[in-house]
């Protein structure tokens, strides 16, 4: 019987009889960052499940609190997020009493976003979110820096890569 671990660490036969040198899932970048990015929103969850924020209307919030009002456009950069994601999760926080919408006056084509009362009022409790959250990170606040630090360079690249895919 073949195990899962055997399944998926197994070179690949290539057509003409030879193998395939696939890297295994577990030397993947990608996948770490993957597997890294599920796990702090599940790590965030229980810290926001009280304030009836899910972890992408957390991400939004703290994109308004840093600049409001914002286009959606503008939001959605921040965010890196199209307008088709970011709308219907806006329409949510609207229906919450988090956010309100309007239409632009100077330009009826581009809709801002600010922050409510009720939304404000979030900003206060985020200390508790970031104090429960460094709670459950298993690196030093130095190596979280230099994490940080690496991350930002490699997403800047990466964007920059990418800039002709959008």
């Amino acid at each position: 019987m073949t195990t899962k671990t055997e399944t998926i660490t197994k070179p690949a036969p290539a057509q003409d009889g030879g193998v395939i040198d696939v890297p295994r899932l577990d030397q993947q970048l990608c996948f770490a960052l993957y597997s890294a990015s599920g796990l702090m929103t599940k790590l965030y969850r229980p810290l926001l499940d009280p304030l009836g924020l899910t972890y992408p209307q957390y991400l939004a919030m703290l994109a308004l609190w840093q600049h409001s009002p914002s286009t959606i456009g503008e939001l959605g950069a921040a965010l890196g997020l199209d307008s088709a994601t970011l709308t219907p999760l806006i329409k949510r926080m609207e229906a919450g009493g988090l956010v309100t919408r309007r239409r632009d006056a100077a330009d009826e084509r581009r809709v801002l976003v600010q922050p409510t009362a009720k939304g404000e009022a979030l900003r206060a409790k985020m200390k508790d979110v970031q104090e429960g959250l460094s709670c459950g990170m298993p690196l030093e606040r130095a190596e979280l820096k230099a994490l940080h630090g690496t991350l930002t360079r490699l997403v800047a690249g990466l964007r920059e890569a990418t800039a002709d895919q959008d």
